[in-house]
């Protein structure tokens, strides 16, 4: 853990290039000192049929939600999401300057009783 579930509005892609986004996020959990490389997973997934407020067809959306593993103090998580989004924010500046766009950011703490996983990405990380 973390894993970023991204869902984003299709017509989005004519403004942001996702697989950045993805890379950017991903660096910027690796800066907070958080979340462990070895753990982060970011997923793209896009939405071709979704409807905005009044259905104006250039209003656009990303959504954002971060899965984490429990345990980590309140402040620390608070911390990091403010870094997190404030990093989007500013990322996506050129986006809330040119089309009706809504950003979202949410953070999920994961019951570790509930949760179950196996890997080996850390075995092979440089």
């Amino acid at each position: 853990m973390p894993h970023f579930i991204v869902e984003y509005s299709t017509n989005i892609e004519s403004q942001v290039d996702m697989a950045e986004l993805a890379n950017r996020i991903r660096d910027d959990a690796v800066a907070t000192g958080v979340f462990p490389l070895g753990g982060i997973r970011v997923r793209m997934h896009p939405c071709s049929v979704y409807t905005i407020a009044d259905g104006n067809p250039d209003a656009a959306f990303i959504h954002i939600q971060l899965r984490l593993g429990a345990g980590r103090d309140l402040q620390v998580r608070k911390t990091a999401g403010d870094s997190l989004f404030d990093s989007l924010v500013l990322f996506l500046e050129s986006v809330f300057e040119s089309i009706p766009f809504a950003l979202s950011f949410e953070m999920v703490e994961i019951d570790s009783v509930l949760t179950y996983k196996k890997n080996n990405i850390r075995n092979y990380l440089s």
